[in-house]
């Protein structure tokens, strides 16, 4: 498995918040929603992402990803500054300008907006996560990636659209994996843009001899690797394997197996009530003493108490919403 995979296993839509804006310009629409990674697209017309002082052009198709919980706005002209046709929350309601439901502007499941055949059609999707794996990939990513249209190599983009259009059974699984599909697709596209830099594990994937070692860590991190293991497994030398990991990925093999298994164990800490002792057999540690000793080194924090600060953020964010 090669880490991409390995990490948008942990990004994936389950219900997510998905739906259409129908509207003649000016226009605007504001994303409070506090996702890990939310998608725009624009189906008909053009739009900008504004984030701060920086604007993003939006052509037909593009895909853009904005990356982080603050909010965003999204409007048909930058310098024209319409009130927001509607505020979107983190409970997926719409609010219009003064706060109050914005009822008004609902045009089917899912669509929303001033009218059926406005001149312009977006569409946005939102993916919330958590964990240290998943900020493998946010923490690669600028707040804002653009994908255009001629950059595109899937067609996950133009079966979303159809597929948002039907209300038949089932509708809702569709759309999670299709939502799924076109985060995949857009990430490689952009990753593959000339003017990009890909993070080194993204890089390291294709590498015939890192990419093999990577391959076996991610697939079997709890095995007792050791660099001669992994040497042999790429059917390199010792020398070889480490010289050209390091190059790649800014760190020795070890180091990163290291880092990865306590990535994981830090995630399965959050998910559930598994032992300790059960966490640190999982990933590949002897005892629980010996993981909680590499994960206070590198955490700052003991495991117990690393799930047991975690509950207690969950709780407050559950109180306040």
């Amino acid at each position: 498995m090669d880490t991409l995979t390995d990490v948008l296993n942990h990004i994936r839509s389950s219900g997510a918040l998905l739906g259409r804006t129908l509207a003649n310009p000016p226009w605007s629409a504001t994303f409070a929603e506090q996702a890990s990674l939310s998608l725009v697209t624009m189906l008909r017309g053009e739009a900008w992402i504004v984030d701060s002082s920086a604007s993003y052009r939006l052509e037909p198709h593009d895909i853009a990803i904005v990356v982080g919980p603050d909010a965003c706005d999204v409007t048909s002209d930058p310098d024209a500054s319409p009130a927001p046709l509607y505020i979107q929350t983190e409970a997926g309601i719409c609010l219009d300008d003064a706060g109050n439901t914005a009822d008004s502007i609902g045009l089917g499941t899912r669509t929303c907006g001033t009218q059926l055949d406005a001149d312009d059609a977006m569409l946005t999707g939102t993916f919330t996560v958590a964990g240290r794996v998943a900020d493998r990939l946010l923490s690669a990513l600028p707040r804002v990636v653009v994908v255009p249209r001629g950059a595109q190599r899937t067609a996950g983009l133009r079966l979303l659209e159809a597929e948002i259009a039907r209300e038949e059974p089932g509708q809702q699984a569709v759309l999670d994996r299709l939502l799924d599909l076109v985060l995949v697709g857009a990430l490689r596209d952009w990753f593959a843009l000339p003017d990009v830099q890909a993070p080194g594990w993204y890089q390291a994937a294709s590498d015939p001899i890192v990419g093999t070692a990577l391959a076996a860590i991610h697939d079997t991190y709890d095995q007792p690797w050791t660099i001669e293991l992994l040497a042999r497994q790429a059917h390199v030398s010792r020398a070889t394997l480490a010289r050209r990991f390091t190059e790649l990925l800014g760190e020795p093999p070890m180091s990163y197996l290291a880092g990865w298994r306590l990535c994981v164990a830090a995630d399965l800490l959050e998910r559930g009530d598994i032992t300790v002792e059960s966490v640190a057999r999982e990933v590949g540690y002897s005892s629980a003493y010996a993981l909680s000793a590499a994960f206070n080194r590198e955490y700052g924090v003991r495991p117990s108490q690393y799930r047991r600060d975690i509950a207690r953020q969950s709780e407050l964010v559950s109180q306040a919403g």
